[in-house]
């Protein structure tokens, strides 16, 4: 079969159950190879299978891997997790790009667009001007009751001196505000999925006899290993 999308995986995980082996043609090979017969590089259901047929007799096949037990299970995780990160970069692209167009100025305060300090401020002050209106003491305020102490006067000052000369867009306010209060609830939604998949991926790795060799490697860490992982089952 061609391991294109999802399709194969219950036939792919029933064949194994039934002690079959299946094998995957590379789909690349069958366009390639789907003329030779009659010169036309069309494809339809009676021509396909024949191709990948020939392709198979002639060895032109691998052996998928599908893991089972702990394994799948942190195999899936781990895909979860690549798609929340996916998701998690979308997002501060987003959040970037809004920036640029309402609150260029807020790059020369801090480096990061998703420090915990000036998300804290934009959901209780999105626009420049709201920034300027909450001042230097509304901004220290907020920090304090949250007891964030990487946050103070100094860069409170920094932060309203900054929204006071932006040159920001100041047309359509009222929806630019939802916009990223819709954003930064998209944000923390996702770092939360994020936060709960690491714990899960972190206690089945756990399980695993040999994860403190895997970990004690310079340079690997979760992540890495959540991926490698499933794959050094068949070794």
């Amino acid at each position: 079969m061609e391991p294109t999308g999802h399709y194969w995986f219950n036939l792919g995980a029933y064949l194994q159950d039934n002690g079959m082996k299946p094998v995957h043609v590379n789909p690349h090979h069958v366009k390639k190879s789907k003329e030779l017969d009659d010169n036309n590089p069309n494809k339809n259901d009676r021509k396909d299978p024949k191709t990948i047929a020939a392709l198979v007799n002639e060895g032109r096949f691998s052996y998928p891997y599908i893991p089972t037990g702990i394994y799948a299970e942190i195999r899936s995780l781990s895909n979860l997790r690549l798609q929340t990160q996916e998701e998690i970069t979308r997002i501060k692209n987003r959040i970037a790009r809004w920036f640029s167009i309402y609150f260029p100025e807020i790059k020369d305060v801090y480096r990061n667009p998703d420090s915990v300090s000036g998300l804290m401020i934009l959901k209780e002050a999105p626009l420049p001007q709201d920034i300027v209106k909450l001042g230097v003491d509304g901004i220290n305020k907020i920090w304090r009751d949250a007891k964030l102490r990487a946050a103070g006067l100094k860069r409170a000052k920094t932060l309203v001196t900054a929204a006071e000369h932006s040159i920001g867009n100041t047309e359509a306010p009222r929806s630019a505000r939802k916009e990223i209060r819709n954003l930064l609830n998209d944000y923390e939604i996702y770092k939360s999925r994020m936060d709960e998949l690491m714990e899960e991926i972190e206690e089945l790795l756990s399980e695993i006899p040999y994860i403190d060799k895997l970990m004690g490697i310079c340079g690997i860490g979760i992540k890495t290993v959540s991926c490698l992982l499933p794959k050094l089952e068949i070794l």
